[in-house]
């Protein structure tokens, strides 16, 4: 049986300009460790254990965003493309082996967001999740909900719930938003089954503003995790502020990437 459902988020990774300094800052914050592997690429182990977190690679072509990129679990890459496209996204990358790991695939939803597919081979994707230092949450943000919501659901089958705007809170600060939570198929739709969201990018942020993945990695002190980053040189570009299930901020990398950490709340 796979590590992965088919349409969890299985994996992440960050395309940056210098890869040194990129494990300087990522080592400092999360207290990652790093292994190299083929190419221009650095796999990230979480803090004591080792256990696969997380990647980083260098910048092949500097037209490439500065961006983390998030990847969805599949069985069958071929039949994932071909829902894709039959549901109005683009296919940016066709799927490609990645040596004996798996086989990978990048596209874009019809708004625009950009994510990746995994077909694991020897690796599955990470290798621990929701604990300090590692992945736990993803959500895209767009204009086109209209357009992007039935997108997700005929290509990876999510069952969704939308939440009450009192319950939501986006990360920039503002309270109450319209936000859909994605369950994988064959579960009750909720927050206990769901794997990642859809929020809406507001006319409060500017209009070259585009579509976008904001990957979340947990952190036993968000408060501490926004000052650390501001001093490996990051900015902070939400504050951390309190959320239903946490407390979170969305931070910007030495190099521009950003991303959001997560203080769960306390049991």
């Amino acid at each position: 049986m796979a590590a992965f459902a088919r349409s969890a988020p299985c994996w992440a990774d960050v395309q940056l300009p210098d890869l040194e300094a990129g494990k300087r800052f990522y080592g400092g914050l999360f207290g990652w460790t790093f292994r190299q592997g083929e190419g221009p690429y650095a796999d990230a182990h979480g803090r004591g254990d080792g256990k696969l977190v997380a990647a980083l690679a260098a910048k092949r072509d500097g037209r490439l965003p500065t961006a983390w990129g998030i990847y969805f679990a599949t069985d069958d890459i071929a039949d994932s493309v071909g829902r894709i496209r039959a549901a109005g996204g683009q296919v940016i990358t066709e799927p490609v082996r990645a040596g004996r790991a798996g086989v990978l695939a990048q596209a874009a939803d019809p708004g625009g967001a950009v994510f990746g597919l995994w077909q694991a081979g020897e690796r599955e994707g990470f290798e621990k999740q929701n604990e300090p230092g590692s992945f736990c949450w993803t959500e895209v943000y767009t204009r086109q909900k209209d357009r992007v919501d039935p997108f997700y659901e005929q290509v990876f089958d999510f069952r969704s719930t939308d939440l009450d705007a009192r319950d939501t809170a986006d990360p920039g600060g503002g309270v109450g938003i319209d936000f859909r939570m994605w369950s994988p198929a064959g579960t009750e739709p909720g927050p206990d089954t769901a794997v990642g969201g859809r929020g809406v990018i507001t006319d409060a942020f500017p209009a070259e503003m585009p579509s976008y993945f904001l990957t979340y990695f947990a952190v036993a002190d968000c408060d501490a995790a926004a000052e650390s980053a501001v001093r490996l040189g990051g900015r902070v570009t939400a504050r951390p502020f309190d959320i239903p299930h946490g407390r979170m901020a969305v931070l910007h990398d030495d190099q521009g990437a950003f991303f959001a950490v997560l203080q769960p709340p306390a049991s």
